[in-house]
C-alpha cells in the first residue's frame, strides 16, 4: 500500500533536499577555488610591470580588435598564445624586441589588409605589455586557444 505524502513529510524532503544541495554547492565551489589558485593560474609573478601591461592593454582598447584567451574581438589575431607562436616566451628581452618591432612596422602600409594603429608607446610601456601577454600566455588555459597559426 502506497503511504500518503502528509505536509511534514513534504516539508522535511524539501528542506532536506535543500540543505543537500547547498552543501554539494558549497564543495563544488571549494574545489573549483582550489583548482583555480593552485592550477589555472599564471606560473609567472603578477609584478608591477605586468600590471602596467594589464593597463595599457586597456588604455588602448586592444581587445576592440584583438582577443585574449578567446575573449574579445575577432578582427585580429588571439593574443593569449602570441609568445609562444613567436617562440619567445622564455625569453623577455626577446619578447620585448619582437613586440617593440611588430608595433613600430604598424600600420604596414599594405594596400587592402588589415592594419594596426600606431599608437606611439614607450619603450617602458612595450616592455610591460610584452611582459603581461608573457603573463598571460603561460596562464593554463587547458589547451585554448590551440598554437596552431594557420
Amino acid at each position: 500500500m502506497a503511504e500518503i505524502l502528509t505536509k511534514t513529510r513534504a516539508r522535511n524532503i524539501f528542506y532536506g533536499g535543500s540543505i543537500f544541495f547547498v552543501a554539494v554547492f558549497g564543495v563544488l565551489a571549494v574545489q573549483s577555488h582550489r583548482y583555480i589558485v593552485n592550477t589555472s593560474t599564471a606560473q609567472m609573478p603578477l609584478t608591477p610591470e605586468v600590471a602596467l601591461g594589464k593597463e595599457v592593454w586597456e588604455r588602448h582598447s586592444c581587445i576592440n580588435c584583438h582577443s585574449l584567451h578567446g575573449e574579445g574581438a575577432y578582427f585580429a589575431p588571439e593574443v593569449g598564445n602570441v609568445m609562444t607562436r613567436w617562440g619567445v616566451l622564455d625569453d623577455p628581452e626577446a619578447a620585448y624586441e619582437v613586440l617593440d618591432a611588430w608595433m613600430q612596422a604598424q600600420p604596414s602600409g599594405i594596400e587592402g589588409r588589415r592594419q594596426m594603429p600606431q599608437f606611439h608607446l614607450t619603450p617602458e610601456e612595450t616592455r610591460a605589455l610584452s611582459e603581461f601577454l608573457r603573463w598571460a600566455d603561460q596562464m593554463d588555459t587547458q589547451g585554448w586557444p590551440p598554437n596552431d597559426a594557420g
